[in-house]
């Protein structure tokens, strides 16, 4: 037998475990409310291929391509365990496994791996919590998308109804459309159907009441059977708390916004500040998309280095509110036409740092520059810190924090050689660190923060939108603090 042949009997061997894989995980997730990860990547419905990919891409962070021989057994072990709504993560089961030395089974290292999620310190399953989505937009969409994903196991969170402004004809089934194929995200992972004679879309079996109005005001939620409601607000039109208090309507508990909130609206970064939240807080935000992507980092860098100052500079992709050709526009500079220029702007980024991070004395100043490309964007961050480094201790600090931190759904690493943004679409983490473009000389340090500014600032969003419901369930094993 050649090499190759060799070569190609592994690959189908891992097929067809991999294959034996994909009704383990969807039995987990529809029957016990259990996600299964992989270095904090869902594997719920993936393909045999993408759960291959998922494994190999364990080089790119850990520096050794983990197999699927190695994480079956913990797959199958969890089988036998009487488990509550979690999410276990079968790559840290099998990376912990292989340095623990007390020659534990498989079967037993699982079961106290996990003890947190099972017999009587298990979560109950809870009943699903109603989601209203006001705004259909980029961000909005995609919230949706998730959403649906996310409804698998019948629990957690359940899209009921989205509010938009009464277009022209076809209106329902025009935005059914935007629903199903997106430009730069692909295809919706399922079915839509149209249902126009009730103003529904059925999209996998979730019935979305389309509810059309101009202001908050005209909507009761209760008359479509929608109580203690979380109302995502996706259109930027307010951003105060009088202004998103308009939300509080009969049905409606609670008013989620994905923008920066202004005045005493809490600016919330899900793994930085999230568990700061007021059980009565009925308004927040999320704050931007940058935001999310340099905070994290910066929380990292200055828990291990202190920092001093910093700068970050976003060269950020161009967004919806620009003019596709030279035209008026109330911003300086936005008027001109977005896929034709790189485009100076603001970015209230860096200020916004103080509300996430407010045991930061740190000076952290900020300015953005929005290029022609549709997304993904990158965050340079600029640091002083409070002592000296170097490169190597700084990319493997970074590298951990990405594998085993509280930090690991937001920060993510990467080192290989060519990636560009592109490769970054579709990420659920809130920024990337880029290995081969970091500089680090004595105090001073500079990362390279890649995020898709519409995919992974979505994930944020419905993460922090679960802790409110009180439907963001444990990670095991639990992350190293």
């Amino acid at each position: 037998m050649t090499v190759n042949d060799d070569s190609f009997t592994n690959w189908k061997n891992r097929e067809e475990i991999a294959e034996s894989m994909i009704p383990i995980i969807g039995k987990l997730h529809r029957e016990r409310d259990v996600t299964v990860l992989l270095h904090s990547r869902s594997l719920v419905n993936k393909s045999v291929v993408s759960i291959l990919k998922t494994h190999r891409f364990a080089r790119q962070i850990a520096g050794e391509e983990l197999s699927v021989t190695e994480t079956l057994p913990f797959l199958q072990a969890l089988t036998t365990l009487d488990l509550g709504p979690s999410q276990i993560d079968i790559a840290m089961l099998a990376e912990t496994y292989r340095s623990d030395d007390r020659g534990l089974s498989v079967e037993e290292f699982t079961a106290e791996a996990v003890a947190g999620a099972t017999g009587a310190d298990k979560i109950e399953r809870r009943e699903p919590r109603d989601v209203v989505l006001y705004g259909f937009g980029r961000i909005g969409r995609l919230v949706a998308r998730l959403l649906i994903e996310k409804a698998g196991s019948g629990n957690g969170l359940r899209l009921r109804a989205v509010v938009v402004r009464q277009g022209g004809d076809q209106d329902i089934v025009k935005r059914a459309s935007l629903l199903r194929r997106d430009s730069i995200h692909g295809q919706f992972q399922g079915t839509i159907t149209v249902d126009e004679a009730n103003s529904k879309i059925i999209a996998n079996g979730n019935e979305i009441k389309v509810i059309y109005a101009s202001d908050p005001s005209e909507v009761d939620y209760t008359a479509y059977g929608i109580k203690d409601a979380i109302l995502i607000d996706n259109t930027g039109k307010w951003r105060d708390r009088e202004g998103l208090s308009k939300h509080l309507r009969p049905g409606i508990d609670k008013v989620v916004l994905t923008a920066p909130g202004k005045g005493d609206v809490p600016n919330v970064v899900h793994g930085v500040n999230h568990d700061t939240i007021k059980p009565d807080e009925q308004i927040l935000s999320c704050a931007s998309c940058t935001t999310n992507a340099i905070v994290p980092p910066l929380k990292a860098m200055a828990d291990e280095y202190g920092v001093l100052r910093g700068h970050v500079e976003t060269v950020h992709s161009f967004t919806n509110d620009q003019n596709l050709l030279d035209n008026y526009h109330n911003s300086d500079r936005r008027g001109r036409s977005a896929p034709l220029n790189m485009v100076i702007t603001e970015t209230g980024a860096a200020s916004a740092v103080a509300k996430a991070l407010p045991d930061l004395e740190a000076k952290i100043t900020g300015s953005s520059i929005r290029v022609p490309v549709p997304d993904v964007s990158i965050a340079i961050l600029n640091l002083q810190l409070a002592r000296e480094t170097n490169r190597e201790e700084v990319l493997d600090y970074l590298r951990n924090v990405s594998l085993t931190s509280p930090l690991k759904r937001q920060i993510d690493f990467t080192s290989a050689p060519d990636a560009v943004s592109n490769d970054f679409i579709g990420s659920r983490h809130a920024s990337i660190v880029d290995a081969g473009a970091t500089k680090v000389e004595g105090d001073n340090a500079i990362l390279y923060l890649w995020y898709d500014n519409e995919f992974g600032y979505s994930c944020q969003v419905i993460r922090v939108v679960q802790h409110v419901s009180g439907v963001e369930y444990p990670t095991y094993p639990a992350p190293v603090v």
